[in-house]
């Protein structure tokens, strides 16, 4: 790779093009005395360049996680962070994470199960606690928009799911959609991507995990609608071929699409680093295409172009 190439691939942070001028500006507002903390440099940069999510919020987790990074590779000096709380560790868990009476028979046995947004204090707790303890890849803040679930038959805590900003580029899944790399970088915040599953390890009851999948593809849009004013077109997983087999994905519905090439979420790195996975696709309307492929000066929901008054869903006859 020639050092132009180099170059300019550095300066793209968290799916967004940074200029030499921005650059300069971010530096500026790190270098203002009054800038109390990494927090409020973050949100004075989301302001001074305009960065900002679909719902008119500022872009605060992404911008900390660019800055961090340009920070990473040289480009400019962050003030020293301030003391993090501690991490998670079995002195800090609480008895709502600890396992519970064994759950076996299956999916009809159960009767209703809840799915119950994790939005307050002690449901977003537990459901860092549930991941943290149970899940193999541990637990992770997610960045941009993103749902956090908790599913319950009753008052049995069953399994815990989380939906968040989908991968930057994804050449299987870009494929399958017929995306051109303008069209992926103006509708991407259209695609979740379903970046957890756990079902608990003392709940084994068949059907379960693919029940669960339906039912959060049903209840998402209106969810996210509710918290980010629009909704996902279309959701992503994807499954380490060496672990699982993405047999409850197939059993409710989502299309297997091929392999990532082992690279990481945001696409930076040019070699492997990580264990293939298998990516499955789920599209929430039937003319998912017709709005992400659009042309770049229709409007879809959530943002984007606006050289028409009403989202390009409501004009094509709904």
């Amino acid at each position: 790779m020639n050092k132009v190439r180099a170059r300019r691939l550095a300066l793209r942070y968290c799916g967004r093009e940074f200029t030499e001028g921005e650059l300069d500006r971010i530096r500026q507002i790190i270098a203002d005395p009054q800038m109390a903390g990494r927090c409020a440099i973050s949100r004075a940069v989301c302001t001074a360049l305009g960065w900002r999510k679909p719902d008119g919020g500022l872009k605060e987790v992404s911008c900390r996680v660019a800055l961090l990074r340009m920070e990473a590779d040289g480009l400019l000096h962050l003030p020293p962070a301030r003391p993090a709380p501690p991490r998670f560790d079995a002195t800090f868990f609480s008895r709502s994470s600890a396992p519970g009476p064994e759950v076996t028979g299956s999916r009809g046995d159960l009767g209703e199960v809840r799915l119950v947004c994790a939005t307050g204090t002690a449901e977003t707790r537990l459901w860092n606690e549930l991941v943290f303890r149970y899940h193999y890849l541990g637990h992770q803040p997610p960045v941009g928009a993103n749902l956090r679930y908790l599913a319950y038959a009753g008052n049995q805590l069953l399994a815990a799911l989380g939906f968040g900003a989908a991968a930057w580029t994804l050449a299987p899944r870009d494929s399958f959609i017929g995306w051109m790399p303008a069209q992926r970088q103006a509708r991407l915040h259209l695609v979740a991507n379903n970046f957890r599953l756990l079902v608990l390890p003392w709940v084994n009851v068949r059907f379960l995990a693919s029940s669960l999948l339906a039912q959060a593809a049903r209840e998402l849009p209106r969810d996210w609608t509710a918290r980010y004013g629009f909704a996902p077109l279309l959701l992503e997983a994807f499954v380490e071929t060496g672990r699982f087999r993405g047999t409850c994905y197939a059993a409710a519905n989502w299309r297997y699409v091929g392999e990532t090439q082992g690279r990481g979420k945001l696409d930076r790195l040019n070699r492997p680093n990580r264990p293939p996975k298998a990516i499955w696709l789920y599209p929430l309307d039937r003319r998912f295409r017709d709005v992400l492929t659009a042309p770049l000066d229709e409007v879809v929901p959530g943002g984007g172009h606006t050289a028409h008054p009403t989202p390009l869903l409501q004009r094509r006859g709904d």
